[in-house]
């Protein structure tokens, strides 16, 4: 769990993208995601975080749906969503905390 906090406490807005590989919005998020990081470069992190691999992380945050979007900034949890979203609109909100 620490290196989460490292993950998390930094001064950019980080969008975490809670999945897994057999769930299949999970793996339509993935293209829509590259785009995201694409557009928003070094002002924002995306980082994927497979839910077989990591229960114990997706227990601690509740996430139950999938895939789970996140949006943390300087540690705290500023933005959450279950279920697909696009890029515009992922784009716009990441825009909101950079």
């Amino acid at each position: 769990m620490s290196k989460f906090g490292e993950l998390i406490d930094v001064d950019v807005p980080v969008l975490l993208d809670f999945f897994t590989e057999w769930n299949e919005e999970s793996t339509v998020m993935h293209a829509i995601l590259r785009d995201v990081a694409a557009a928003l470069g070094d002002k924002a992190k995306v980082i994927k975080i497979d839910v077989d691999k990591n229960k114990e992380l997706a227990e601690a945050l509740r996430v139950k749906g999938l895939p789970t979007l996140i949006i943390y900034k300087n540690g705290e949890m500023k933005w959450r969503h279950s279920g697909e979203q696009d890029a515009n609109t992922l784009i716009e909100v990441m825009q909101k905390y950079v």
